[in-house]
């Protein structure tokens, strides 16, 4: 009876050892299927999916800031006729009265050598590129974008910037951008409302005489003409420029460090106050900082 106790306990034993063993391996198994919050090698969860990369949080404090667009970014006629003034830029700018988004983020002494204007005046969607590219070299924490008025503003409307090509030129700015400066965070302003800002300038003859020298033609010839033909033409302009920012909302929320300001910039009403003497169709200075304003609350709300 010993020998056949002795025996059952060493075949209990034995069976109890293979049950841990095998529920060992079953445990492992499980947490290397499904991690917990981890995925397992390869990156997969338990049903076999990737998981979700997690979108990083928005930095609300940048510590250095690139600027890429056209003649607004540019400062162009706000400080004197036809002629680009970046001191007054809403982006890079130094000028006290404005108080640029690089002043309001990084301080006026921080922000003249930590803030880089590469926008162009008569820059089109096709331009960013090359722009980004450049912005991309400095490494840059934040990138300012604020481009497409040009791509509207055309000699006529039938050659105004395709959507098409909007978009392609766009999603390949980003991918410059991001061959160069990957975790570089990008906040796209929204193209302004032209057909406003004609509404605005069209009461003032001195802004109408520098509009009949090429200005956004498309929007802008004829200023006092309201028949049907010149009404529908600037309602196609209008409807191209609402188009555009559709495409810049869209591509940026593709990228996880972008940020658009959800139509922001086009729905500021601009008034006499913030619009340039000279051409009454670009932001004076008083209209820059009412840019740099917009910018700085876009970029530092959390979320």
């Amino acid at each position: 009876m010993r020998k056949r106790d002795q025996r059952s306990t060493v075949v209990r034993g034995a069976v109890a050892a293979v049950s841990a063993a095998l529920l060992g391996v079953t445990a492992l198994t499980a947490c290397d299927a499904s991690g917990g919050n981890s995925p397992g090698p390869g990156g997969s969860t338990a049903a076999g999916k990737p998981s979700p990369t997690p979108t990083p949080a928005w930095d609300t404090s940048p510590r250095s800031l690139a600027a890429v667009g056209d003649s607004i970014t540019r400062g162009f006629d706000a400080c004197s006729v036809l002629s680009d003034c970046p001191e007054v830029s809403w982006a890079t700018g130094t000028d006290a009265q404005v108080k640029s988004l690089a002043v309001r983020l990084l301080g006026k002494s921080r922000a003249k050598t930590h803030s880089w204007n590469h926008a162009r005046t008569g820059a089109r969607m096709a331009d960013l590129p090359a722009q980004m590219e450049q912005a991309g070299a400095e490494r840059p924490d934040l990138v300012t974008v604020m481009a497409g008025a040009n791509d509207a503003c055309r000699p006529t409307v039938g050659a105004m910037t395709p959507v098409a090509d909007f978009r392609a030129d766009f999603e390949e700015s980003l991918r410059q951008l991001r061959r160069a400066a990957p975790k570089a965070q990008v906040y796209v302003m929204s193209v302004p409302d032209l057909k406003r800002l004609w509404s605005q300038g069209r009461t003032n003859p001195l802004g109408k005489q520098v509009w009949k020298l090429g200005i956004c033609a498309s929007m802008l010839a004829d200023p006092d003409a309201v028949d049907a033909a010149a009404t529908a033409r600037r309602d196609e302009v209008q409807q191209r420029v609402e188009a555009y920012n559709e495409v810049l909302e869209d591509v940026c929320a593709k990228d996880r460090r972008c940020r658009s300001d959800q139509g922001a910039v086009f729905g500021y009403r601009f008034d006499g106050d913030q619009l340039s003497q000279w051409d009454w169709f670009h932001p004076s200075k008083n209209g820059q900082a009412r840019l740099a304003a917009l910018a700085y609350r876009g970029v530092t709300t959390a979320g």
